[in-house]
């Protein structure tokens, strides 16, 4: 596991606030496909405020 690895806000894939983009980076997988599992946890209504709080605390990409 590389501890070397930050969570940022992407800059380069954002749609919204790049959270998404962010994890995507972060994990290595398509930020479409955790667009869409936001997207779904969104429709329980806890996911938007969930979205929200990640684009306050996740700091932004500095490249």
């Amino acid at each position: 596991m590389d501890f070397g690895k930050k969570l940022y806000k992407s800059a380069s894939s954002r749609m919204l606030c790049g959270v998404c983009g962010g994890l995507g980076e972060y994990f290595n997988i398509d930020p479409t496909l955790i667009r869409l599992g936001w997207a779904i946890f969104a429709c329980t209504g806890t996911g938007i405020l969930a979205y929200f709080v990640a684009a306050i605390i996740i700091p932004s990409d500095e490249f």
